[in-house]
């Protein structure tokens, strides 16, 4: 399918629905416009979950765009309450929020963190758990302080925030489940294992670890094996995840379009996981900041209903290879 061309006239140009699918839709347009406009309103109170990636508050400019300092903060704070609006009352939202450095300086940025305890406490989120995503394959940054100099270490790792209005958001993690080790698998058919106090001073009863539950629960580290997991190696709460996909539908979708990929994909795993985790097949989805829309495709995998936003045209085409069989 050839990308999309719009007529825009000067009453569309703050947002316009880029394409849908079966179960969502892609509106283009910024976030702050988007969410405020009539086509959108109709969903306030009835997204299961947000899951999304906002611009990190980088030194260096990006083509997606990303504000700095007091301005990156103010921002990201504004939109909590907006989020708040369109969440059911046990809804989620997963933020991830990335790692950034002070501008010439060995040292890493609190700007982030800043930002996100200025979000849960305007949207007076609760902080349900921390996640992290470790991408091994992520290249050696900053390229000053570890390549040039030899004074800092690789940072490969993003956190991911779960945050909910309430204490007790829907969630089930009996739907993400690990394959249980060998050894555990072992315990389960011999029925033996040492039982008692542990230096922990947490007690074994004789029977603690003799059911079987389908599946180990996971930590909060994920782990994938692949960019492009369907769920078969589910995740612990420590992502780690190789981002390293030269091939796939939406990457031979730009190709064969002559389209630029988005430069700041995530790994479909991520999306899939915490929408496993966290929703229902019906529920509705929600990427504030789509980008490739790596989440909406996630989403219509998953029979979830979706909604993506995001200002560039260019991304929105590029993202048709997502979903070739459903357009």
């Amino acid at each position: 399918m050839p990308p999309i061309n719009h007529s825009v006239n000067k009453c569309e140009k703050a947002m316009q629905i880029g394409y849908r699918t079966k179960y969502g839709i892609f509106f283009q347009g910024r976030v702050e416009d988007v969410l405020i406009s009539p086509l959108a309103k109709k969903y306030r109170g009835k997204v299961d979950l947000i899951f999304t990636s906002p611009p990190f508050p980088l030194n260096r400019k990006k083509k997606y765009g990303n504000l700095q300092g007091e301005d990156y903060t103010n921002w990201l704070k504004s939109l909590a309450n907006v989020f708040r609006v369109y969440l059911k009352p046990k809804g989620s939202i997963v933020m991830e929020v990335g790692n950034s450095w002070e501008k010439d300086k060995p040292v890493m940025s609190t700007l982030a963190l800043k930002s996100l305890l200025a979000f849960l406490e305007e949207g007076k989120f609760h902080l349900c758990q921390q996640f992290i995503w470790n991408n091994p394959a992520k290249l050696p940054s900053p390229v000053q302080w570890v390549n040039i100099e030899r004074i800092r270490v690789k940072d490969s790792y993003t956190h991911l925030w779960w945050m909910s209005p309430t204490t007790n958001p829907k969630a089930d993690n009996r739907k993400i489940l690990k394959d249980y080790s060998d050894s555990m698998r072992k315990l389960l058919a011999t029925g033996k294992y040492n039982a008692g106090r542990r230096p922990s001073e947490h007690h074994i009863g004789r029977k603690s670890f003799l059911t079987n539950n389908g599946g180990a629960i996971p930590s909060n580290v994920v782990t994938l094996k692949h960019e492009e997991s369907n769920g078969d190696n589910t995740p612990s709460n420590v992502i780690t995840l190789a981002n390293t996909q030269a091939s796939s539908s939406y990457l031979d979708y730009c190709r064969d379009h002559n389209l630029r990929p988005h430069p700041a994909r995530m790994p479909i795993g991520l999306p899939e996981f915490f929408i496993r985790f966290l929703t229902e097949p019906g529920d509705l989805v929600m990427d504030p900041f789509a980008g490739s829309n790596t989440t909406g495709a996630a989403a219509e995998n998953l029979f979830r209903k979706w909604l993506a936003i995001e200002p560039s045209k260019d991304y929105i085409n590029a993202s048709i290879g997502r979903f070739k069989k459903s357009l």
